[in-house]
């Protein structure tokens, strides 16, 4: 949560091969949620022509990926991370703006779940019977030329990637994803947000940023590709 995944869903959405751009809150544990997945993105959104992947993202430890229960030859699996910092304070930030109480607004309820989630994470690059490529977040803003490329690669697409996107039918909504103007902009917003009015207690952000350390270590060890800042 809060590490591109917006910007990241409606780059690879935008692609003639894939379909998807948005959270669509499934677990993936047996075949039976491909169709729940295609049902729902079929609700607001036409499958394209020749198309040939389906996407969806998974940012909370409620949702699981099992994809050898899956039954899939064609599967492929990205893992990434945001550095914990400024990660933090973007959770902090977003939910204290919501008008219900929300755990996330606390400093140390955001750091509590970005630690499950990295090791979450790591469990999951540590069992995971396919391969996956893992890359850093912060490239999508940083480093899109070199990420780019390689995820065109990976993905093993005809056409490669742009920094350009689409806007779609749940661009924006609450529940989706990103709910700010920014998602709007149909390009790579490259202005860095730096939250400096929101502090993260050292204890939480030291707990925050081991997790990060051996989580982000074992995902590149174990990946099948990796690209780093």
């Amino acid at each position: 949560m809060r590490a591109r995944t917006s910007l990241a869903a409606h780059i690879l959405g935008s692609h003639a091969q894939i379909n998807g751009y948005y959270e669509m809150r499934l677990s993936y544990e047996d075949s039976s949620a491909l169709d729940r997945q295609l049902a729902v993105y079929l609700q607001g959104d036409a499958l394209k022509p020749n198309s040939r992947y389906l996407f969806d993202k998974l940012l909370h430890n409620g949702y699981v990926l099992q994809p050898e229960q899956l039954g899939l030859t064609d599967i492929k699996i990205l893992l990434s991370l945001g550095e914990p910092e400024h990660t933090l304070k973007s959770i902090v930030h977003l939910f204290a703006h919501k008008e219900a109480a929300d755990l996330y607004a606390s400093p140390v309820g955001a750091a509590n779940y970005y630690v499950a989630r990295v090791e979450a994470l790591a469990e999951f690059a540590r069992t995971a019977p396919q391969g996956y490529f893992y890359f850093d977040a912060e490239l999508w803003q940083r480093a899109p030329r070199r990420l780019l490329p390689r995820l065109t690669q990976w993905l093993e697409l005809e056409s490669p990637l742009s920094e350009r996107y689409r806007t779609f039918s749940q661009t924006g909504k609450a529940g989706r994803g990103d709910t700010s103007a920014r998602i709007h902009r149909g390009s790579i917003d490259k202005a860095r947000t730096d939250y400096a009015h929101v502090a993260i207690p050292e204890d939480a952000l030291k707990a925050a940023r081991e997790a990060y350390r051996e989580g982000r270590r074992q995902m590149i060890e174990t990946a099948m590709d990796a690209l780093t800042l």
